[in-house]
């Protein structure tokens, strides 16, 4: 009888093409799969909470499996983190209900994208953060952020060329913070992402805290439903899949559960 389990992944994006598996490129799904089929000694099909876009890293991905093995969760992590490169890393193990799916039975992911501002660049942070030089007020991005909290169309800010049923999404938290002198995080949790939405919010917003666009700019792109309207993408380097929820939340809009 096959069981199903949850892994809780944390790695380094920067020499992978993104979670899935992609003819000709190496994703750490194929990775992940094929280490798990060496373990197992059978086919696996791994499916995650989203697909991690390339050079995305995660400090808290899911993914979920099926395999009729023997083995208890413990020793999958143990094996699966000798046989894994050092930048992929099983953080945890468990065995779930059959009824547990990594990306349907999620009801809220967090993402975190880090900038270094400040005027000299980092090389030890080159690959984990964006490096801004010019200063950035915070002010004005807060009052930026309020507005997209809560149920708002996100055209603006989706990649384009992307087909999706809808673009809608709760926007749960939307927060910036300076944990340092030379660092600011941004932390976004909503039911769903569309495809390069948090990228592009932070590019735009970047523009506010640069006084290049203003709170009164940004609330127009946001009901303006145009991605052109809106500013950079900023780099994938920056962005970290922090965490993913599946404790039920008082308001969850089903419609926007088909991306992750």
């Amino acid at each position: 009888m096959k069981r199903n389990f949850k892994l809780t992944l944390e790695y380094d994006g920067s020499q992978y093409h993104g979670w899935q598996r992609q003819q000709g490129v190496l994703s750490i799904q194929e990775v992940l799969e094929s280490r798990l089929e060496v373990m197992l000694g059978a086919p696996v099909s791994a499916r995650a909470s989203g697909r991690t876009d390339a050079g995305v890293h995660a400090r808290g991905q899911v993914v979920s499996f099926y395999s009729p093995t023997k083995l208890h969760a413990v020793e999958i992590q143990r094996g699966l983190n000798s046989l894994l490169p050092q930048d992929i890393v099983v953080l945890h193990a468990e065995e779930v209900p059959d009824s547990f799916h990594a990306r349907f039975s999620a009801t809220s992911k967090i993402y975190e994208y880090l900038i270094l501002n400040r005027p000299v660049p980092s090389a030890l942070e080159r690959r984990f953060s964006w490096h801004i030089r010019r200063p950035l007020d915070t002010e004005p991005i807060v009052e930026c952020l309020g507005m997209i909290e809560g149920c708002h169309d996100f055209t603006s800010f989706m990649a384009a060329g992307s087909s999706v049923s809808s673009t809608e999404r709760w926007m749960f938290r939307a927060e910036v913070g300076r944990p340092d002198g030379a660092h600011l995080t941004f932390v976004f949790e909503a039911n769903g992402f569309l495809r390069h939405m948090v990228r592009n919010l932070v590019g735009t917003l970047a523009e506010v805290g640069k006084g290049k666009m203003t709170p009164r700019d940004f609330s127009c792109v946001l009901a303006g439903r145009d991605r052109r309207l809106a500013g950079m993408t900023a780099p994938a380097h920056g962005l970290y899949l922090l965490h993913v929820n599946y404790e039920a939340r008082e308001v969850v809009e089903t419609k926007g559960r088909d991306v992750p």
